[in-house]
């Protein structure tokens, strides 16, 4: 049979499969409020610069950037320049009662994903949130329950979902390409956490930054510059270091291909745990459910994730070096191996004269551009928060198992770790003051 390219561009989808109906996209939520096609939607950002940045840059030239809000006035000012008759705020509860405002994108620090989106929906806009949905589990379980409760179109920011290379690794996958599929391994090389707590505080907080606002919900902390903008992702009381901030991105794709949903197990070894800081290095090993997707039997899978370590007893030296962040697919017939850019089918040997089935997932327009049309047709995303809560509480899963300190047998539709009670204080969320107003309908 002639070989086929592995690097050619492939044709993947916003939902619906040509060839396959269980690669279509779930049932189409309908959106209320749809607009006229030829009508550019009015959306306000918060979290203005950083992660906010790169969806203006995604969003600017297709939809009008009607307002922006960040609590740091010397991130807000200059990107107010760019977008001059954008009305701007420092307190997102002001900027989601503006009235024009069709859609908002939720682009803060992971620990007030919850309040920002939750507020949004409530206020009948549509919401475009980054990754993961939420700091903890009970917050993306509300975020998730809202969003179909008021019909809103929704899209988490696992960017790479759009691309063409997941497509294709997700066809390969799907039409056994490999055979069963016996385990999966997800590793990233990079790594936050490993910190340990500041033990000397500025005496008062710089005169461009609202604290208050800064920390939202979470119970209050002391101003340190180490806790904010990028930083805050080594700290427990904002994120949840490497395994919060990448998880969602790699995970998603054996979320996709082999059709997952909630784990029934996670169990985490790594360094002592701080009450402070998250890990600089960790392994979750996920144990997924036997599955039926469109009548096929697909069995229980083991699925591990790694960061700050490599699995050095799947891959070689040079693997290593060639995949220093990576999926790996092992199936009865042959493994697969993808990354966010490209793939490759294991052993070369075995797979020099392969010849990959036809595309059958459609290319996306754009993860943004999928959003906006969403929202114009009254269609759905292929990440909305249906799909998107899920993955985040899984991957979240992992930290709770790590900072419990066993591992969680886990009851999903009860949100419990059956085993464990101790491990509800880092499932829960806890507000401060009347915060929690924003989940009370």
């Amino acid at each position: 049979m002639k070989k086929n390219s592995l690097n050619r561009r492939s044709f993947l989808s916003t939902g619906a499969a040509a060839a396959s109906s269980w690669a279509a996209a779930p049932q189409i939520l309908q959106a209320q409020g749809a607009v006229s096609a030829n009508d550019k939607l009015n959306i306000g950002v918060v979290g203005a610069s950083g992660q906010g940045g790169f969806s203006i840059g995604g969003l600017k030239d297709i939809a009008n950037i009607a307002a922006l809000c960040d609590v740091d006035q010397n991130r807000l000012a200059p990107v107010a320049i760019k977008f001059p008759k954008a009305r701007t705020y420092s307190d997102f509860r002001k900027l989601v009662e503006q009235k024009d405002l069709d859609a908002v994108v939720v682009a803060t620090p992971d620990h007030t994903h919850a309040v920002a989106s939750v507020a949004a929906m409530r206020a009948g806009k549509h919401v475009y949130c980054e990754k993961p949905l939420c700091r903890t589990i009970s917050e993306v379980r509300h975020v998730t329950d809202l969003a179909q409760e008021t019909n809103r179109v929704t899209q988490m920011g696992t960017q790479i979902h759009a691309g063409s290379n997941y497509r294709r690794v997700v066809e390969l996958v799907r039409s056994g390409a490999i055979g069963e599929i016996n385990e999966v391994h997800v590793w990233v090389g990079s790594s936050t956490g490993g910190r340990t707590r500041y033990q000397r505080f500025p005496a008062s907080v710089p005169g461009n930054l609202d604290w208050d606002l800064w920390l939202g919900p979470i119970p209050e902390q002391p101003y340190h510059p180490g806790w904010t903008h990028f930083h805050w992702r080594h700290w427990w009381h904002f994120g949840g270091g490497t395994l919060a901030d990448i998880g969602c991105h790699y995970m998603d794709l054996p979320f996709w291909a082999l059709d997952l949903s909630h784990a029934t197990s996670a169990e985490a070894e790594g360094p002592p745990v701080d009450k402070d800081s998250a890990p600089i290095w960790l392994k979750v090993r996920y144990q997924f459910p036997d599955r039926v997707v469109s009548g096929r039997h697909w069995k229980a899978l083991p699925l591990t994730w790694y960061h700050g370590r490599y699995p050095n007893h799947i891959l070689t030296p040079e693997q290593h070096k060639r995949w220093g962040s990576g999926i790996l697919f092992v199936g009865s017939k042959g493994q697969l191996i993808s990354n966010y850019g490209g793939h490759e089918l294991l052993p070369e040997d075995t797979f020099k004269d392969f010849s990959r089935p036809e595309p059958f997932i459609q290319d996306s327009k754009g993860h943004h551009r999928e959003w906006i049309n969403a929202i114009r047709t009254g269609g759905s995303t292929t990440c909305r928060f249906d799909y998107s809560g899920p993955l985040s509480e899984t991957v979240l899963l992992g930290n709770v198992a790590f900072r419990a300190g066993q591992k969680i047998e886990w009851d999903y539709r009860a949100m419990r770790a059956t085993n464990c009670p101790e491990a509800e204080q880092f499932i829960q969320h806890r507000y401060r003051g009347d915060w929690n107003r924003w989940f009370e309908g």
